[in-house]
Formats: structure tokens, sequence, C-alpha cells
């Protein structure tokens, strides 16, 4: 039986389209192209190894589960996927390693060597960019991300992925010119050089590098001269296949005080988001800030502090460093009682949630129409399960409660399940949009009952 290849690729996309965000979407499967159907296997073709790697590794399970409901023919389909041999685009420059840094660039002095790939916790959240940020580290200006555009909201690590990025270069390429700077510095040094009628001089210098790490582009918003010298640079750098990276605190599309033209130029390359950490990530990431410190602190506080601030690293980090300075200052030891105190100074009673595995149950029972008993007990079929899953889900989500606590209120589970019971939750919300506004719903009522 022939089979339009195209067609029923496209049959695919349409399934997968409306089961991930639209640019997971375009990032991944935009130039997936299907090169062969023969037999029980389809031949998929990929840029480059790292999205093949990328594919397999996130989306598998839902590209089989778009080819299985995109075929009306008899067959068990198989594929493949192979690495594409003709170019996306431009082949870059190798960029040139024997000219000097230009003058007046210290690149040594604007990177900060504590912000390396070695001490960034990785995280559900965080993952995707981390990967991303290491690809380009590894081969600048020789991959398809470029430019690497990271935003999240302040605080959850964009600086030190974008850090880490020159680091790594310099560590392994110490004769490459690689800048790093704010956009608000980038603005200083322009106005400077045009007080100076240096101009054209500035521009130069930044033509002349092989790597440029912008922190905050939003900062550039309703700047029209600095835009215009900066789209300027960026263009030089790009054609001539130099790395770009840059940092924002959303997405491109809402930075409404930049030019289209440059929104354009940043939609070009990879455009990857860090998520809020997950209690474990954040407890992770308190451990070993401690054991930066060369300090030992009791797990259950390390715990409570991740747990009371849950969105912001940098906040986080900022609550351990003062629960320490307190405990040096009054010669007293790290309690819970000395990090209920200083987390009261910093947020104020108000930010603690109020929230508990028992909201939640009540909650889930109320809107699945199964018994809080059953939820807890060790009845098996679907409803149930359903709302067990969904319970220890969002009570990881609201309470803060670690998952062995959760295992425990919730029919003394260990914490396995509650780990696989979590993953089943998230890997339907990202299947099912029905699925996700309701459980969507049931977070927010929640969160609403304190």
């Amino acid at each position: 039986m022939d089979i339009n290849k195209d067609k029923f690729w496209d049959k695919c996309l349409d399934y997968i389209q409306t089961r991930i965000p639209d640019q997971a979407f375009q990032t991944w499967f935009d130039d997936v192209k299907v090169s062969a159907i023969n037999g029980e296997e389809i031949t998929l073709l990929v840029p480059n190894q790292f999205h093949y790697e990328w594919l397999e590794s996130k989306y598998r399970h839902l590209i089989d589960s778009a080819i299985k409901e995109s075929g009306s023919f008899p067959l068990v389909v198989n594929y493949s996927v192979v690495i594409s041999k003709k170019s996306t685009g431009q082949i870059p420059k190798l960029i040139s390693k024997d000219k000097p840094m230009p003058k007046g660039f210290h690149r040594q002095s604007q990177l900060n060597n504590r912000y390396i790939f070695d001490n960034f916790i990785e995280g559900k959240g965080n993952q995707f960019a981390k990967a991303a940020s290491f690809s380009v580290a590894e081969t600048p200006g020789q991959t398809p991300f470029n430019p690497l555009l990271i935003y999240s909201s302040p605080g959850m690590g964009k600086t030190h992925l974008l850090q880490a990025i020159g680091n790594f270069v310099l560590k392994n390429s110490p004769s490459m010119r690689v800048v790093y700077l704010t956009s608000d510095k980038f603005t200083l040094e322009f106005i400077t050089a045009i007080q100076q009628n240096k101009s054209a001089e500035f521009a130069n210098n930044y033509r002349n590098i092989d790597m440029l790490l912008i922190d905050d582009v939003q900062f550039l918003e309703g700047k029209v001269g600095t835009q215009d010298q900066f789209f300027h640079i960026f263009n030089g750098l790009y054609q001539e296949g130099k790395q770009i990276v840059l940092t924002t605190d959303r997405p491109p599309s809402e930075l409404k005080g930049l030019k289209d033209r440059m929104i354009s130029r940043f939609q070009s390359g990879l455009i990857v988001d860090i998520q809020s950490p997950d209690l474990e990530t954040r407890i992770a990431i308190l451990m070993k800030k401690a054991e930066d410190e060369g300090l030992e602190i009791p797990y259950e506080v390390v715990e409570f502090i991740a747990s009371s601030i849950k969105s912001d690293i940098r906040t986080m980090e900022g609550a351990l460093v003062r629960l320490l300075a307190l405990s040096s200052l009054k010669r007293v030891d790290i309690t819970m009682e000395l990090a209920k105190k200083v987390l009261e100074d910093m947020l104020g009673k108000v930010a603690f949630t109020n929230v508990t595995i028992d909201h939640v149950l009540k909650s889930v029972s109320r809107e699945m129409k199964v018994s809080e008993r059953q939820i807890s007990g060790k009845g098996r079929t679907m409803e149930v399960a359903l709302a067990r899953q969904i319970s220890m889900y969002l009570s990881r989500e609201l309470t803060g409660s670690s998952l062995i606590n959760i295992g425990h209120h919730i029919g003394r589970r260990d914490h396995s399940t509650v780990i696989y019971a979590c993953r089943t939750v998230e890997n339907k919300m990202a299947e099912d949009k029905e699925f996700r506004s309701r459980v969507d719903n049931l977070k927010s009522d929640i969160s609403g009952i304190h």
C-alpha cells in the first residue's frame, strides 16, 4: 500500500502540536522532515546530533503516539532518526584565534569564575536550558543555536548559565575573544563613546570578538540609539558565524520596547526558558551552597527554606546566607527556630504557605468524586489511581513537603511511588490539554483555601 509520506507526517505534526507548547514545537519539530516510509520503518531527517538526542530522550513517546494515531493503514510503524547531510543554513566560519583582544576589553574581569557548569544544579525546570548552553559552549558558532536566548523570571540562574558558557570557552580555548556584559553596561559604554566621538571605534571593537554574551537584554527597551548600534553589531557577528548568547526576563514576543527587527533577530535562533525549580532541585541547590561554604546544616532546616521559598533561587540562597550570618553573630546553632525567624524577617509571616496535604486530598476528593479514604487506600481502579496520582503531584507542588512525607501521608507509600505518580501526571498534562486545564484549576482552587 502506497503511503504519501508528507501527508502522513503532516498528520503526525498536527497531533504533536496540540500536545506541547508552541515554542517547543517550533524549536524541535519545524525542521524535522520525513525521508521515507519503507515497510515498517519511518525515517526522519533532523538537523544535527543534539537535535536527534533531544527528540529521542524527551519526545520519543510523543512521536510514537503520533505515528500510531495518524496511521490509516494496518502497519506497526517503527522509526529511525538519521542526521541530515544537508546544511540547515550557512556553515559558520571558523573563528580566527590569532587576533589580539580589542583594546579596552578585559574578559577576565567581566566573567565571574564561580559561574561554571559543574556547580549549576540541574533540575526538571532548567535541563533544556543547560543542555543548550553546554552545546553552544562546546562548539560556539557552529550549532544552529545562534543566537541562543535564555529567558526566565529573575533569580532562576540565567546569569549563571550565561557566564558558565564564557568560562567554559575560555578554559578550553584561552585565545578566544569572549565578551560578557549587561545591557546596561553596553548602553553606558555606547553613551561614553558618543561623548568622546568614538562611536565607530566602539562598534569595531565589538565586531572583532568571537563570542558576545549580553545579560538582561530587556533593559534595551526604549533606547532607540543603543538598539540601532546593537542591531548592527549583532548582524556583523552573526554573518561571520560568531556566537551570540542573550538573556532576558521574558520571551522576545513580550519585549514591547524593542524594534521588530531586533525581535526577529532574537527569534531566528534557539529560545529556551528556565522554569521554577521543584522542591528536590531547590534542596539540592541549598545543600550545594552550604557545602561550598564548608558548613553542615540540618536537613530539616534546608527542607524548610526550600519549601518556603518556591520560585526565586536568589532569594532562597540569600535566606541561607542570612541564616549563616545570624548564627555566626549570635554564636548559636542553626535550628528550625532560627530559620523561621530569618524567613519571617525577610518575607513576613504571610509568605508561608498554609496548604497541607489534607487540603489537597479534600479538594481532589471533591473534584474527582473519590473519597479521601479511597485515595489513601489500596484500591487500584482507574479513577482511584488517577485521583491518588493527582493528589501526590499537587502535594509536591503546593505543600513543600518532601516526597517521603507525601508518600507516608497518602497510604504509607514510598518516595519512588510519589515520583512515578508525579511523572505520570506531568506526561498526561503534556499530552492532554483538557486534563492539564483540570489539574491547573485544582491547583488554583487549593492555593486559595488558605
